[in-house]
């Protein structure tokens, strides 16, 4: 077999005529199968024809953004997305649910690498919890406490007294 590129339309419509009647469910007589060449050499034409005269028509598809990226990040509260246009705390959720990433949105928008997935007062609220509970933080030694014993070891056993 020679290399996909190189196949003529008459190539591929006979070995796609050969692959259909090599299935074990194919029951077909010699008119049906000439038929069947028949059609597929013509469908083969007809989509090599318009491949050549269309190139690259669907390689780039152009995406106009709902809103601006100015007003998408006009409020502190949430981020208008510029799929919808509806606002968000926060962008990675609704960008998964269209299979987007952060770098794909960035780049089908054209926006900058700095352009935030979060709101403002979301980031900050998240980041005030996080102290409040003590994340970011070494736990504190406390004065009188006794050192903690290595894991593994094996101190002295002190015998317990028989009553």
């Amino acid at each position: 077999m020679s290399d996909e590129n190189t196949l003529s339309p008459v190539e591929l419509a006979a070995e796609l005529t050969a692959a259909w009647l090599a299935n074990n469910n194919t029951r077909a007589s010699t008119e049906e199968a000439v038929a069947f060449l028949t059609a597929m050499h013509k469908t083969v034409g007809d989509l090599s024809a318009r491949g050549s005269s269309e190139p690259d028509a669907a390689a780039a598809p152009e995406f106009t953004p709902a809103v601006t990226a100015r007003k998408s990040l006009a409020s502190r509260e949430h981020i208008l997305s510029m799929i919808d246009g509806r606002p968000y705390r926060t962008l990675t959720r609704h960008l998964g649910t269209h299979g987007l990433t952060a770098d794909q949105y960035r780049a089908r928008y054209n926006l900058p690498a700095s352009y935030p997935m979060t709101a403002p007062a979301y980031s900050e609220q998240r980041r005030e919890m996080a102290r409040k509970i003590g994340l970011g933080r070494k736990p504190a030694s406390k004065a009188g406490a006794q050192p903690a014993r290595k894991a593994g070891g094996r101190g002295k056993k002190t015998a317990v007294p028989a009553s």
